[in-house]
């Protein structure tokens, strides 16, 4: 599993009976994750005092209850720093585990010696966006929901990256790397992170088992003659990261050489000495 040390601002303390007890700053959360299926004692005094704690709804959705934080927040991974915004569903509006992957290539981008473009595909609150651009990178963003890509900006903005080589896009980011295969845009490293379901702006149905083949092929058009690397990231439960390796070896491996390694992504958890899978990843180093 790979997972990174370097977090001063986040910590997951404990997680135990489904649920996560989580340092976000100064501000401590209890949130649900299914992953914890184990039932532990709940010992660490700080699950009697979080500052919110998330319930799901037997309807659907879920609230915040005892909620003593702010509306937002800032918290910091090294020189970037990102805004924390808890929202109706669980999420703050960043995914921590990613800080490993933003680690990585941002080693890769910094000993390249030579101008990196990036392409990061459903590019959320812009947290590989600012990792790119700090270590050097040119990047364009997409993300087909409006709200994320302005979260972006002030991201980046935080990071001091406000006039860093980064353009944001609003659309569907299949039809995006369509028009860029059109244009003849070129780019040498491609991020992608993909959810399990959702739509576009204009209700365009994405579902990630379905999709997910045909966009890789697609983003092989648009990458450069000498490209850096390719990063696939997936939560999706019934995908596993053998399978997504699979799919990058097949379609990048065969025509740029390189290789694909494939790991659960996670985040250690400091009162139980192992960690919490969060997800995967597919790195293709070329």
């Amino acid at each position: 599993m790979w997972t990174t040390d370097s977090w001063k601002d986040y910590e997951l303390l404990d997680a135990s009976d489904g649920e996560r007890l989580e340092r976000w700053g100064e501000y401590i959360l209890v949130r649900p994750d299914p992953q914890v299926i184990w039932r532990s004692k709940k010992t660490h005094p700080l699950w009697k005092r979080a500052d919110a704690t998330y319930r799901r709804s037997k309807t659907g959705g879920g609230a915040w209850l005892e909620n003593k934080l702010p509306t937002e927040w800032e918290i910091s991974f090294g020189s970037l720093r990102f805004r924390i915004h808890p929202t109706g569903f669980k999420h703050t509006g960043l995914f921590p585990e990613q800080a490993v992957n933003w680690e990585w290539f941002s080693s890769l981008i910094r000993e390249a010696n030579r101008p990196i473009s990036v392409l990061n595909l459903f590019a959320y609150t812009g947290g590989a966006t600012v990792a790119a651009a700090a270590a050097g990178a040119s990047v364009c963003h997409v993300d087909a929901a409006k709200g994320m890509v302005q979260a972006a900006k002030e991201n980046a903005r935080l990071s001091s990256l406000a006039d860093a080589k980064i353009r944001y896009i609003v659309d569907d980011c299949k039809k995006f790397v369509e028009r860029e295969i059109r244009r003849g845009h070129r780019y040498d490293a491609i991020i992608m992170d993909p959810p399990s379901y959702g739509r576009g702006p204009t209700g365009e149905v994405w579902k990630i088992e379905e999709a997910i083949d045909e966009l890789i092929g697609l983003t092989c058009e648009i990458l450069s003659d000498k490209p850096l690397f390719f990063l696939l990231n997936s939560y999706t439960t019934g995908l596993s990261a053998s399978a997504m390796q699979c799919l990058t070896s097949l379609h990048l491996q065969s025509r740029f050489g390189g290789e694909s390694k494939a790991e659960e992504i996670g985040i250690p958890i400091t009162a139980k000495g192992f960690a919490l899978p969060c997800g995967s990843s597919v790195r293709h180093v070329f």
